[in-house]
C-alpha cells in the first residue's frame, strides 16, 4: 500500500505548492475510520482509497479531489459523519465525498425503469462537480482491477455495469486511456475464452512477422525526420477488446483483421501535426472514408486530433492520430483537464472544456426524453456514438452522431423544423429522409405546413431528441385511441374478476397508482405502459392472485377478435404474451398477430381497416410460442451440450436449431425455444447470457418472413 509520504510525493512532483499537512491529515482519518475492515482479497480496506488517489494524483488533479479519493468510503462505510467530515476537511470535500457515496448506492443494473432513474441522478451528480464522477471513475477502475476477489456472479454483474456505463462514460469525458483499461478489465471477466484466444493470435502474429511496431515506427521516424520535422512518435497494438469489437463489427477473423496496430504522433505546433499528415500521405496510401479532423472540428468534450489510416508494409493497414502537446494533455484526461496542475499552478490549457458548460451541454440533450425509454435511449446514444458535422444553408454548424439524418438534423435545429420535415436537400441534391448524413455536408430542410411526426420515422431517427420528439407527437395523435382501447381492456380484465369498471373505480385505480386521472390510466393502459393486471391488483389483489392460477387455453390466448376469428402469430416478429401486439387481418386466413413494434406493420399503413386491436388473455400460458434466439458460442467440447441443458431448466423445449456461422473459435446458431411469454424468454436469455461460453445473446426477428402485405390467401403450406 502507498504509504502517505509516497502519495504527497506524487502529488508535490506536478504540484509543489500542494497542501501536504490536508492530504496527510485525510490519510490518517481515513486509515483510522476504515480500521479493522477488509477487502474480500483480505488486505486492509484502506488500500483501496489510497489507490484511488493514487489513479487521481497520476492525473495530476487537484488537492480536494485527492483528498476526496482518500475519504470516498468513509461517510458511507464508517462511522464518520457529513458534519464530521465538514468541519475537519471543509464543506467542499464533505459534498464532493457525499456526490461519490450518493452515486455508489446507485444500482445502475437494475430493471430498466429504475435504470432510467438512477441514470438522471448519475447526471444530476455529475452536473453539480464533475469531479465527484472522476472520483467515481477511479474508483471503478480499482475495483476492476482487483475483480477476481469477488464471487463470479459479482464479477458478471460489475463487468456488465462497467462496460454499459462507466467505459463509455470515461470515454464521453475524454479519457480515452480509462475507457480502453475498463472495457479491456470488462471483456476479461465477460468473455475470457475470446480474449485469451486473439492475445494468443497476438504472440503467434509477432512471432511471424517480427515486431510490426518496431518497424513501423523507425519508418514513420525516418520520414519525418526527412521533413525536419520535431515530434514524438508513439505504436502500440490496439487492446484486445478493440480487436474484438472491430471483428464482430466487420464480421471477420483475426486473421483477416486490418489496422490492429495504432501510432500516435505529438508535434510542438498545429502547423507541424498538417506537416506530418502530409509526409505520411505521401509516403503510404491513405485508406478512404477513414480521415477525420477532430482540430478543425473538435468534439465536444475538448478532443483534438488528426485521425487517418493508411496501408503500410505488406498492405497492413495502421491507424495514425496526429495532435499537438495542447491537445494530447486534453486527450489523455478529458475532461479532467481543467483541474490539472504542473509546478504548482493550474494547467492553462486552451483547448480544455470548462466542465459545467460540457456538462450542460450534455444534460440540455439528454433533458428532451419523455419517459424513461426516450431517457435511457439519449443516454446510450450519447454516450456510444461519435459525430458528424453538417452546415445549415446560413453556414452554422450542427453535431450530430454517426449515422444520422435529415430527420436527425431538423429535430437538431428546431422541434417545429422537425415535426413539419417532408423532405431534405444535401449539397443542394433532393435525397430521401433515411439518408446517412456524411461530415461537411449541407443540409436543407423542407417543410409544409399541417405536416406531422410519422411512425416509420422512428426507424429512420437516430438521436435521442429527435425519437423521443417523434414519440411525443404520435402519443398526442394516438390518446384518444389508447383512452379507448384503455377501456375495453379495463372492462374485459374487470368482468373477468367478477366487477364492473365504473368511473369511481377508475378514479380510485388512479389515485393508487399514483396517476392524476382516470383518463390517464385509460391511456397508459391503452398504450401498454401498464398493464390490467396491475389495475386489478390495486383495487383488488386478492382477486388477482387468484386469476393468475388460471391456465389460459391456446385458442383464447388473445382477446379482442371477432366470434369464431382465428388467429396466428406472425413469423417475422414472434409476438409472445406480455409484449403489446396489433392484428392484420387475411381474407381467408384470419388475424396474424404482430408485436406492436414490427417494422413489417409500416406496410399496412394505408390499409387502417386490415387494423384489429388486440391484447393477450390475463393469466398464465401455455409454453406454445415459438421465439428463435441468435447466439454466439465458444467453439468447445460440451459447451452446445452445456446451452441445452441451460434452457431446459429454464423449463424450456427447443424446437429446432440452425447453425448459421462456424468459425475456429465460435459458433453462431439460431435456436427456436418454445415460451409461455416475455417473462418465461427474458428468464431464458437471463440464463443464457450469464454463461461464460455465450459471448452475444440476441432475439431474432427477420421481416422476410413476414407474410405477403395483400389481402390474396398465402400459398398451401406458406
Amino acid at each position: 500500500m502507498t504509504s502517505a509520504d509516497e502519495l504527497i510525493a506524487l502529488v508535490r512532483s506536478y504540484n509543489p505548492a500542494t497542501r501536504d499537512a490536508l492530504i496527510r491529515d485525510a490519510y490518517a482519518f481515513g486509515e483510522e475510520m476504515h480500521e479493522g475492515q477488509f477487502r474480500k482479497s483480505g488486505e486492509p480496506y484502506f488500500m483501496h482509497p489510497v489507490a484511488v488517489a493514487v489513479i487521481l494524483a497520476k492525473q495530476q488533479m487537484d488537492d480536494a479531489t485527492i483528498v476526496t479519493a482518500l475519504l470516498h468510503d468513509t461517510i458511507e462505510d464508517t462511522r464518520a459523519s457529513f458534519s464530521e467530515v465538514s468541519k475537519r476537511f471543509g464543506r467542499e470535500i464533505a459534498e464532493l465525498v457525499d456526490g461519490v457515496t450518493k452515486l455508489t448506492n446507485l444500482q445502475l443494473s437494475s430493471t430498466r425503469t429504475k435504470q432510467a432513474e438512477n441514470f438522471r441522478k448519475l447526471f444530476m451528480a455529475t452536473s453539480r462537480d464533475l469531479r465527484v464522477t472522476l472520483v467515481k471513475l477511479a474508483d471503478r477502475l480499482h475495483n476492476m482491477r482487483t475483480i477476481r476477489s469477488m464471487r463470479p456472479e459479482k464479477q458478471a454483474q460489475k463487468a456488465r455495469e462497467t462496460m454499459e456505463i462507466y467505459a463509455p462514460l470515461a470515454g464521453r469525458m475524454g479519457m480515452q486511456w480509462m475507457r480502453e483499461e475498463l472495457e479491456d478489465l470488462s471483456f476479461q471477466v465477460l468473455n475470457p475464452e475470446a480474449r485469451n484466444s486473439i492475445i494468443r493470435r497476438f504472440i503467434m502474429l509477432q512471432k511471424e512477422a517480427g515486431d510490426v511496431v518496431e518497424r513501423i515506427t523507425s519508418d514513420m521516424r525516418l520520414e519525418l525526420d526527412r521533413a525536419g520535422i520535431k515530434a514524438d512518435l508513439f505504436g502500440r497494438a490496439k487492446k484486445p477488446y478493440s480487436i474484438w469489437r472491430k471483428m464482430q463489427e466487420k464480421d471477420q477473423g483475426f486473421s483477416r483483421l486490418s489496422d490492429i496496430y495504432g501510432f500516435r504522433v505529438i508535434t510542438d505546433n498545429e502547423a507541424d501535426a498538417y506537416r506530418v499528415l502530409g509526409v505520411i500521405h505521401q509516403r503510404w496510401r491513405a485508406v478512404p472514408g477513414r480521415f477525420k479532423d477532430y482540430i478543425s472540428q473538435p468534439k465536444s468534450n475538448g478532443y483534438r486530433s488528426i485521425h487517418t489510416t493508411v496501408s503500410g508494409r505488406d498492405g497492413k493497414r495502421v491507424e495514425v492520430q496526429i495532435r499537438t502537446r495542447e491537445m494530447h494533455e486534453v486527450a489523455e484526461t478529458g475532461v479532467a483537464a481543467h483541474w490539472s496542475y504542473r509546478d504548482g499552478l493550474r494547467v492553462e490549457n486552451r483547448f480544455a472544456v470548462d466542465p459545467a458548460r460540457w456538462i450542460a451541454q450534455l444534460t440540455e440533450r439528454l433533458e428532451t426524453g419523455h419517459d424513461d425509454e426516450d431517457f435511457l435511449e439519449a443516454v446510450k446514444l450519447e454516450m456510444y456514438q461519435d459525430q458528424v458535422f453538417c452546415f445549415t444553408p446560413k453556414g452554422e454548424v450542427i453535431k450530430l452522431p454517426r449515422g444520422a439524418t435529415p430527420i436527425d438534423f431538423a429535430f437538431a435545429i428546431h422541434t417545429r423544423i422537425g415535426s413539419a420535415c417532408v423532405g431534405a436537400k444535401v449539397d443542394g441534391l433532393r435525397v430521401p429522409l433515411w439518408t446517412r448524413l456524411k461530415n461537411g455536408q449541407s443540409v436543407e430542410i423542407i417543410t409544409a405546413d399541417g405536416q406531422r411526426p410519422q411512425a416509420s420515422w422512428i426507424e429512420i431517427a437516430v438521436t435521442g431528441r429527435a425519437k423521443a420528439a417523434i414519440r411525443r407527437s404520435l402519443r398526442e395523435e394516438d390518446r384518444e385511441r389508447f383512452v379507448k382501447l384503455g377501456s375495453e381492456l379495463v372492462r374485459v380484465a374487470f368482468e373477468n374478476v367478477g366487477r364492473r369498471a365504473t368511473d369511481k373505480a377508475l378514479r380510485t385505480a388512479a389515485r393508487t397508482m399514483g396517476l392524476e386521472s382516470a383518463t390517464e390510466l385509460l391511456a397508459r393502459l391503452g398504450s401498454a405502459d401498464i398493464t390490467t393486471r396491475e389495475v386489478v391488483q390495486a383495487l383488488y389483489p386478492e382477486l388477482a392472485a387468484r386469476g393468475d392460477t388460471q391456465e389460459v387455453a391456446q385458442e383464447r390466448a388473445v382477446a379482442g377478435l371477432a366470434a369464431g376469428q382465428s388467429f396466428r402469430r406472425a413469423p417475422c416478429c414472434q409476438p409472445v404474451p406480455g409484449e403489446r401486439i396489433v392484428g392484420i387481418t387475411f381474407r381467408g386466413q384470419g388475424v396474424v398477430i404482430h408485436a406492436i413494434d414490427c417494422p413489417t406493420l409500416a406496410h399496412y399503413e394505408e390499409q387502417p381497416e386490415r387494423w384489429v386491436d388486440l391484447r393477450w388473455q390475463d393469466g398464465t400460458h401455455g409454453a406454445v410460442n415459438t421465439v428463435s434466439l441468435d447466439l454466439t458460442i465458444t467453439n468447445d467440447a460440451g459447451v452446445l451440450g452445456r446451452i441445452c441443458t441451460l434452457i431446459g431448466e429454464q423449463s424450456a423445449n427447443i424446437s429446432d436449431m440452425t447453425f448459421l456461422d462456424r468459425k475456429p473459435d465460435f459458433y453462431r446458431i439460431l435456436v427456436d425455444v418454445d415460451l409461455r411469454d416475455a417473462e418465461h424468454l427474458h428468464r431464458v436469455m437471463t440464463a443464457l447470457e450469464a454463461e461464460s461460453h455465450v459471448s452475444s445473446i440476441e432475439r431474432h426477428r427477420d421481416p422476410s418472413r413476414a407474410l405477403p402485405h395483400t389481402h390474396s390467401p398465402a400459398p398451401a403450406g406458406g
